[in-house]
């Protein structure tokens, strides 16, 4: 039992924390350019960004079964049923999130200290790393609602990983099935680790931003 149990965590901590590193690249760069750039469909991809923030998981894992699937546009790559399906199907939840909350977060800056910035010289990336890290501590909030997101998620990646034993089953897939075979002890267990394990990260995220802002 106890293997399993850290098989299951191991494989947890890889997808989730895969996902969460792609999601806040992916999410920090769109969200801090759509801010700070001025192009035809920017209204569009705001909006895009929104939709994307509140996606049913259940629909973000029929997409990517879809496009992944043997008879699907990918199925070449024959990802579907890896951890790899599971990681796409993360970062497609937990980016837009992480987008939409850096867009707001780099919106929300003065727009007098945006002038002084580019009076100083400030373009483009420059720009963009001043932002970053004036508005650093409302960032580690987002990247914590992406990873809130990501690690609890459960429909989709049951979907596309199949909750194979010993080679795509996480804490919320195993705890879904646990309960169904009504072995609620286990499940209960399973639950408090994966409490603890959110609880880890968002702490070590806590502390880095009130040290930050006592800096």
């Amino acid at each position: 039992m106890l293997p399993e149990l850290l098989n299951i965590l191991l494989l947890t901590l890889r997808v989730s924390g895969t996902a969460l590193l792609i999601s806040i690249l992916i999410g920090i760069g769109l969200g801090v350019f759509v801010a700070l750039r001025d192009f035809p469909a920017r209204k569009l991809v705001i909006g895009v960004i929104n939709t994307g923030m509140g996606l049913p998981p259940v629909v973000v894992g029929l997409l990517v079964l879809l496009f992944l699937w043997r008879g699907g546009p990918l199925g070449f790559l024959e990802l579907i049923y890896t951890p790899t399906a599971m990681i796409i199907a993360q970062v497609i939840l937990g980016t837009p999130i992480i987008a939409g909350l850096t867009l707001a977060t780099i919106q929300s800056v003065p727009q007098k200290y945006k002038w002084q910035a580019q009076a100083l010289g400030a373009q483009g990336w420059q720009m963009a790393w001043l932002l970053i890290r004036e508005t650093r501590l409302s960032l580690l909030a987002a990247i914590m609602a992406g990873f809130g997101g990501i690690i609890s998620e459960v429909g989709a990646v049951m979907m596309v990983g199949g909750n194979i034993k010993g080679q795509t089953r996480v804490m919320t897939t195993a705890i879904v099935l646990e309960s169904q075979r009504g072995e609620i002890e286990l499940a209960v267990l399973l639950g408090l680790f994966l409490l603890a394990l959110s609880f880890s990260v968002n702490l070590g995220l806590t502390i880095i931003q009130q040290r930050t802002k006592r800096a």
